[in-house]
């Protein structure tokens, strides 16, 4: 499955592919620490995107909401300005209200930055966590990887 803007899915992998923009570095030339957290969002977005779905429809068919609880960054290589990059994202985890990513942003193969993330879903109504609608989980669990590498 692939979308020119989107990326592609590759088994149970979404490749995200993006250019580093002048804004999203320093003076220096370097990708600010924080555009790693954009990169990522841009990446699953695109994956669910992909998967028939947009934030916008789940809440307003299912009136919640999926959002950061919780993420670690391991910054390990700097990006620069106009490196060609990928934001390879995998489901490793599938909560009755959470999805567990594993999200690897790349330059020619090299691991730049490794980010785990979990996202809940919650009531957009009381903002307490709620079961993943199952039209979710149903397109979810065909991607869920939860081998090594």
């Amino acid at each position: 499955m692939s979308d020119a803007l989107l990326g592609t899915i590759d088994g149970k992998r979404h490749i995200y592919p993006f250019c580093v923009f002048y804004e999203d570095t320093d003076a220096g030339g370097i990708v600010y620490h924080a555009q790693y957290l954009a990169f990522a969002e841009r990446g699953r977005t695109s994956m669910v995107n992909l998967l028939g779905f947009s934030n916008r429809n789940i809440a307003e068919r299912h009136k919640v909401a999926i959002a950061v609880r919780h993420c670690t960054v391991d910054f390990r290589r700097a990006a620069r300005l106009e490196d060609r990059l990928t934001v390879e994202s995998r489901l490793i985890r599938m909560g009755g209200a959470s999805l567990g990513f594993e999200q690897k942003i790349m330059r020619d193969g090299e691991e730049l930055v490794v980010i785990d993330i979990v996202l809940a879903c919650m009531s957009l109504e009381t903002f307490k966590a709620q079961r993943l609608p199952d039209e979710v989980r149903n397109v979810f669990s065909d991607y869920l990887d939860v081998n090594e590498g």
